[in-house]
Formats: C-alpha cells, structure tokens, sequence
C-alpha cells in the first residue's frame, strides 16, 4: 500500500498487503527462528545483504508488519519494536549515547522516563539536563560539546503541556542536534512530529496504539531526515566490530540510526516484543482513528463540565480556550488534543487520593490510552519515587488528578466523576 492514502486507511489497511491466498489479517507467527535450506541464504540475513528473519529476537514477521505499519503512519524510514514503551526510550537514547555523553530533555515529561534518565542512565554515565518545556531558549545555556540529542514529548504527561515544536526544532537545528520527541500521547493520527522537523519519535505502544490494555510494548521510528556523518557520532560512521565492521552510514545511509537500533541494540539487550502483543497492536491501530476521534471529544466536553464545578481548581486540557498553550494545541492538534486530561481537586492531595473510593463507572488503574475511562492521583501513585520539587518540576502538582477519557457515553463519565467529586469534598 503505498503513502498516498489517506491517514485513516493507512490505520486500517497500510503496510500489510497479502497475496493471493495469504490471511486477510496479519497472522502471528509464533516462532522463534526460521527454517532455511542453504547457509549461504542465512549468512546473507546475517551480514544485512538480505532481508528477512532468522531468530525472533532482532526481527518476526508480526512485528515487522506492526513495525512497517508504524513507519508509514509517522511517514519515517523505518521502525524497531520494543518490549514496553520505556525500552524505546532506553534504546533511542543508548543507540546515540554512551558513557561520557550528555543530552537535554524537557522536565515535564512522563515520571518513569525521568526517573530513567535522572537516575538510570546516569548510572551508566551518561548524563541529562533538564529544560523548562515553556522556555526552549534553556537549551542554550544546557547545550555542552559532548551534548547528543534534545529529548519531549507532543503532549506532556500528566501536565498536558504541548510542544512548541517550532522553536525546540530551530533550536535543534541551529545546534545540529537530533531531536527525539515521544508522540504516544499524540499517536500519528492527531499529530506527525516528522512533518514539524523532528528526527525520532517513540511510543508506548501500550497506549492508545493497543487502545485495550491488553499488552505492553514499545516503538522506535526513524525519520530518515538528520545527517549522522557530522563528526558527533562515530559509532553511526565507524566500522562496528560487534557487527563484522559494518558501517551504519556508509551502508544505509537514511536508515543508518534504526538500523543500528536493531543489530546492535535490540539484539544485545533483548528488549524484544512478543508476536502475539504485535498482533494485538496491529489490531488496535485498525480502529486508532475512530478511537483517537472520539477520546478528543469527550476529553473536551469533559474538561469544559470541570470548569465550572464547585469541587474543581483548575483544569488542563490543550484544547480548552483558557489553557496557556491552547494556541500551540490548534496549531499542531488541530484533529483533537487526545484523551487525556488533568485537573486540581479542592482539598488538595487527601482529596485527590480518597477520589478514588467513590467512583463507579470510572477505573482506578495505573494506566492511560484505554477506551475505558480511568482516573489516577500521580503524585501518590507513579511520581510517589520522585521529590515533591521533582513531581512539580515535571508537572505533578499534590492537587493534580488524571483523566484518561474513555470511548464510553460522555453523560455517563461525567454524571459518575461529578458524583464522586462531590462525595470527595463534601
């Protein structure tokens, strides 16, 4: 299927195309390896002369058909599949980062993904500074020679932020640094990062890409738009000699950087996803842009109820007139702001934790990007391992509580969090 149709058949038919007599549906391929009949043949996938499968653990079927369906929908080069959302982070840092780099994020970011790069990869010795998202021009006074990459995400979780993706990709430019953004709140469908000069996107394909919460899992894509053989990155130019000396550049030139990702990366660390969570994926994106269309809907219309209620602070949605970045949101989320929201229960942080005890039709679960609709108090539950300085640095306020709107009738979401805010603040 060519690049030609239009994003919602891209979500429905792109990638996958069967034969005559092939499975209408992608099929799992549920191996390990693969069975081969001349060495010759093998030796070629090895070297990277051919393309196909050998061992389930760099490449399967199922997941390169989740893998190529990722990349026509963000209109990159190609993709890597990873075992859960924060293993793409990990490998799309590691894969440009070693001991003795540096890179600059956004701090307004996913608590996990912080706390990876605060703490984990400094223990690996590479290091991050931390930027404010609202003030781009930080990066200058961040910026070091030995500095790799600038790292946000489109819609900052939980603080709803949206990327000024104009000035980070000038700045990125200006700087010759590759600019990876974190598209899972997004997806493909309400925003493409490449097409506003971003370089890799990731996602927690565990979000909104399964849409269920069924499975786990992860995505690297490469834009195939950022010139590796500047001088910064040796390992993209230099013979590997973990990989019969091969040179990343000099072989695949736009793919260079996912190409590495996959032989060297994924096939060292192992963060592998299972066939069967690809299958699950690749299902879900069928239905993406319908799910995508209808979160954004309720989102709004729920944020717009939360305005007004007596129990309420303050709201943050992108789309919502009175959000400080809802000019950015029209600019680069013009489809819908996602599904995901956050407001300030009266009463503070006791308030937002006993939210919980009263609802009904909405879920307690550490989780977002499901049809079904389910609230979380961050600052006591996924950002509790952060200093409240570090949780109000990355947008977790002790009032904060999180809304991943649902799929479901917006008059029941609302009739059942209206009741339960006014049981918790009574």
């Amino acid at each position: 299927m060519e690049k030609k149709y239009c994003v919602e058949t891209q979500c429905v038919q792109g990638a996958y195309d069967p034969k005559s007599g092939e499975p209408r549906v992608v099929p799992i391929a549920q191996s390990t390896t693969f069975k081969y009949y001349d060495s010759d043949d093998v030796a070629d996938l090895f070297d990277l002369k051919a393309t196909g499968h050998f061992y389930s653990r760099i490449g399967n079927p199922t997941v390169g058909a989740l893998e190529e369906k990722m990349a026509l929908l963000e209109g990159g080069v190609g993709a890597v599949a990873t075992s859960s959302g924060q293993a793409a982070s990990t490998l799309a840092i590691l894969n440009i980062c070693k001991s003795g780099d540096h890179f600059i994020s956004a701090s307004t970011i996913y608590g996990g993904t912080y706390n990876l790069f605060a703490v984990t990869l400094k223990k690996l010795g590479i290091e991050v500074t931390f930027i404010d998202l609202n003030n781009p021009e930080e990066i200058y006074e961040a910026v070091r020679p030995n500095t790799k990459a600038i790292f946000a995400e489109t819609i900052a979780n939980p603080g709803m932020n949206v990327l000024d993706f104009k000035a980070f990709s000038t700045i990125a430019k200006e700087l010759d640094l590759p600019f990876i953004v974190d598209n899972t709140l997004a997806t493909p469908f309400l925003c493409k990062p490449f097409e506003h000069g971003v370089n890799i996107i990731i996602h927690s394909t565990t979000k909104y890409t399964d849409g269920h919460a069924t499975s786990v899992g992860g995505v690297i894509i490469d834009g195939g738009n950022y010139n590796w053989d500047n001088g910064k990155f040796p390992e993209l130019i230099e013979p590997d000699p973990s990989y019969h000396g091969i040179e990343y550049y000099k072989e695949f030139k736009e793919s260079a950087y996912i190409i590495k990702a996959r032989v060297q990366l994924l096939r060292d660390y192992g963060t592998t996803m299972s066939p069967f969570s690809a299958f699950l994926f690749h299902l879900g994106l069928e239905t993406l842009h319908l799910r995508m269309e209808r979160h954004s809907e309720n989102a709004l219309k729920l944020a717009e109820f939360l305005e007004n209620h007596e129990s309420v602070n303050w709201v943050n949605y992108p789309l919502l007139k009175s959000h400080k970045d809802y000019e950015l949101a029209k600019k680069y989320l013009s489809k819908g702001a996602s599904g995901i929201l956050s407001f300030g229960i009266k009463g503070g942080a006791e308030n937002g934790k006993k939210l919980a005890k009263y609802i009904d039709l909405i879920a307690l679960v550490v989780h977002l990007g499901d049809a079904r609709t389910s609230i979380l108090h961050p600052a006591s539950t996924t950002h509790r391992q952060l200093s409240q300085e570090q949780q109000i640095q990355s947008g977790v306020l002790p009032d904060l509580v999180r809304v991943s709107v649902g799929i479901e009738n917006i008059n029941d979401i609302i009739e059942d969090l209206d009741t339960a805010l006014k049981a918790a603040t009574k």
